[in-house]
């Protein structure tokens, strides 16, 4: 096996940490300068450039594994949708790449997003460049369009396999649901065995079992703050410093709890639970931590979100503020990348062993 992995829509790292975890290296391509800047300080190869408008000519046997994420705003229940709209032009486009005829060019104006294009992107990289295996990640609304790309790679050779992945399932502390797109020439396509389970699995004649899914509590401990008890409800009660979850202090301190979004029915987690998805943008200043009774405490950290999808305390994020959480609730968590990727990669790990 020779040739490069090559990771379209690079993000700032999750799928590129996910495969340092497996002793692998990409190349990231990805336009944003300040997702460039945080791939860079952290040690990541990036080509800064357009994936729609990068020439795959030169890059023809020298790529073995293919990796996107194409950006999924337009998609995403978070944002207007507009791509819903857009689907029956993205299906158009995947079979005209598959037919030969790169339409791109007179599809794009024809869509309410033209981000929502961009979703054919792998498909043409994987005509092109022929890789041996492939991995796609993007929100569950994708799934429709994953599985006419797989399809088409069928029809090329490929042994396929689409489908969602919840990624509290392989240790992060987050019920994060993406879809997925497998593809090998060279052996099954199957989806990762899962590593850990709701509740847990008892173990049996054939294991050991699966541990629970890894909680806030797990991977934070309890943000550092200080934690009222109430006396009588109206007066009185103490001050703690918290080392530890609230309720370890006294059965009467008020619970911390994750808040996503700013309606009544906002999703709300407790530090023993896993966190829902995160997700940023516009809804950023809703992300934070309350109290049992719904009292706002303070919001969420950055490095709390780096955390919580799978990156190091210390990930070396760069822009804003505002662009750091951006680039955080964009990027696959770096358990589940490596997850995905290691059943696909089997020699390449002996020979790292």
């Amino acid at each position: 096996m020779t040739g490069r992995i090559l990771d379209l829509f690079a993000g700032p790292g999750g799928w590129s940490e996910g495969l340092r975890t497996l002793g692998l290296r990409d190349v990231g391509i990805e336009i944003d300068p300040a997702v460039c800047a945080t791939r860079t300080a952290a040690g990541h190869t990036t080509i800064r450039a357009d994936v729609a408008d990068y020439p795959t000519t030169p890059l023809r046997g020298k790529v073995f594994g293919l990796i996107a994420s194409p950006p999924c705003q337009t998609f995403s229940a978070a944002g207007l949708r507009a791509g819903n709209d857009d689907l029956p032009l993205c299906h158009q486009g995947l079979d005209d790449l598959a037919r030969g005829h790169d339409t791109r060019p007179a599809l794009r104006p024809a869509c309410v997003d033209p981000r929502s294009l961009l979703v054919v992107e792998p498909l043409r990289y994987a005509l092109d460049l022929r890789p041996d295996w492939i991995a796609l990640e993007e929100v569950p609304a994708v799934l429709t369009l994953f599985e006419h790309t797989a399809r088409l790679l069928a029809a090329v050779g490929y042994s396929t396999w689409t489908g969602v992945l919840n990624a509290a399932d392989f240790g992060l502390a987050q019920t994060r649901r993406r879809a997925f797109l497998i593809a090998s020439r060279t052996r099954s396509a199957l989806p990762p065995e899962p590593t850990h389970a709701d509740g847990g699995t008892p173990a049996d004649l054939f294991g050991d079992g699966l541990p629970p899914w890894r909680t806030m509590g797990d991977v934070l401990g309890c943000p550092p703050a200080v934690v009222h008890t109430r006396g009588n409800h109206t007066s009185g009660g103490s001050r703690f410093p918290t080392t530890g979850p609230s309720w370890a202090i006294t059965g009467r301190a008020r619970s911390w709890l994750l808040k996503v979004g700013n309606r009544p029915a906002a999703t709300r987690r407790r530090l023993d639970q896993p966190a829902p998805t995160l997700l940023f943008g516009k809804a950023l200043n809703d992300v934070s931590w309350i109290d049992a009774d719904g009292t706002p405490i303070r919001r969420l950290t950055v490095e709390e979100a780096a955390v919580l999808q799978g990156f190091p305390t210390a990930y070396p994020w760069t822009g804003s503020r505002t662009k750091q959480f951006e680039q955080i609730g964009n990027a696959v968590p770096a358990p589940l990348a490596s997850a995905v990727v290691r059943p696909l990669v089997p020699a390449a790990l002996e020979v790292a062993a």
